[in-house]
């Protein structure tokens, strides 16, 4: 096998069950890692906006004057 044989194949995936075994292939490990990065943006973001309406949510609590609405700052 030369050394450049996997660029004209294309499919990393079979080369690494073949030749490689046991090892995961390039393609597994970037899904992979894509997969681990939307999940960290995802919970990074609801954890914000978790944040954001927790403290909206406090605000509102603080009515001054027992009125229902906030008053503009």
């Amino acid at each position: 096998m030369g050394l450049l044989s996997w660029l004209a194949s294309g499919n990393d995936g079979e080369l690494a069950k073949s030749q490689y075994k046991g090892r995961e292939s390039a393609s597994a490990k970037a899904a992979r890692r894509r997969q681990q990065n939307y999940r960290r943006t995802v919970t990074k973001a609801a954890r914000k906006g978790q944040a954001w309406e927790d403290r909206d949510r406090q605000q509102d609590r603080r009515a001054v004057d027992g009125k229902w609405y906030r008053p503009a700052r």
